[in-house]
């Protein structure tokens, strides 16, 4: 009897269904990802372009305490518990046996390990487009800079901590969910995760030395030389990329030949 009467199927139509059982992107979480990220944001905007230039324009007077400090207060709690929550989770539900991932089941988690670096990506473009650029305008227009400020407070304080989330949740990831990288470093990733990592130490430079003894706002000032230098960092995120696909290029070959057998 012959393998289609016993199967139902040709070896073509097998084939195809064996090809056809290869996993690929989520769109749906890349859609709700996106969507979150534009929500939080967007809200965040709304209220910078009702409240900045009318109860933001100094640190010392009352009413900043009462618009911009809670928010501040509110954006490093939430911060600090994303920050330990995701990494927790991740942690918590690492491969314990990186050996035992299929070709198939590892492609399906590079496919997640993308939608990190959308999200850090689109986190990045967010801060270094729409944060920063509005913290310049800010101070073209205010001159002077103290403690804080709203758009530092948007910037430094939600768009930055929320990349440094994104860049170490990356990390978390491909440590816990592919066996290459469990006993290995990606140096790229490395390089990647050190610039926004390293970045707000240097707020903290930023704010005390405007603070004490550069009280105005030069965009080529010495306080500000870190962030362009650590910046170039995040240059390495495309040495990341090159990594993923390769990788994922090598486990379709490898599906592709098992359905063949």
């Amino acid at each position: 009897m012959s393998v289609e009467a016993l199967s139902g199927t040709t070896p073509a139509e097998q084939l195809a269904s064996k090809r056809a059982d290869v996993p690929g992107m989520n769109w749906s979480k890349v859609g709700w990802t996106f969507a979150i990220i534009a929500l939080v944001y967007g809200a965040h905007r709304v209220y910078m372009q009702q409240m900045a230039f009318t109860v933001g324009l100094d640190y010392f007077e009352p009413e900043f305490q009462i618009y911009w400090m809670p928010l501040f207060w509110a954006q490093v709690v939430v911060g600090g518990l994303a920050f330990f929550g995701v990494n927790g989770y991740l942690w918590m539900t690492r491969e314990k046996n990186p050996e035992a991932v299929t070709p198939r089941d590892e492609l399906g988690r590079y496919f997640g390990l993308l939608l990190w670096v959308f999200s850090f990506a689109v986190i990045l473009g967010v801060l270094g487009s729409f944060a920063t650029e509005s913290d310049a305008a800010w101070h073209q227009v205010t001159i002077r800079d103290t403690d804080f400020t709203p758009t530092h407070i948007g910037l430094f304080y939600f768009a930055l901590p929320a990349l440094i989330i994104a860049a170490v949740g990356l990390f978390m990831y491909a440590k816990t969910r592919l066996p290459q990288h469990a006993d290995k470093y990606l140096v790229p990733l490395g390089i990647a995760l050190s610039g926004p990592i390293l970045i707000l130490p240097t707020v903290g430079y930023n704010e005390w030395g405007h603070t004490f003894f550069y009280a105005e706002e030069l965009f080529g000032a010495p306080v500000h030389w870190g962030f362009a230098f650590l910046g170039l960092a995040l240059l390495a995120v495309g040495g990341v990329v090159v990594h993923i696909l390769a990788r994922m290029g090598s486990l379709i070959q490898e599906i592709q030949d098992e359905a063949k057998v």
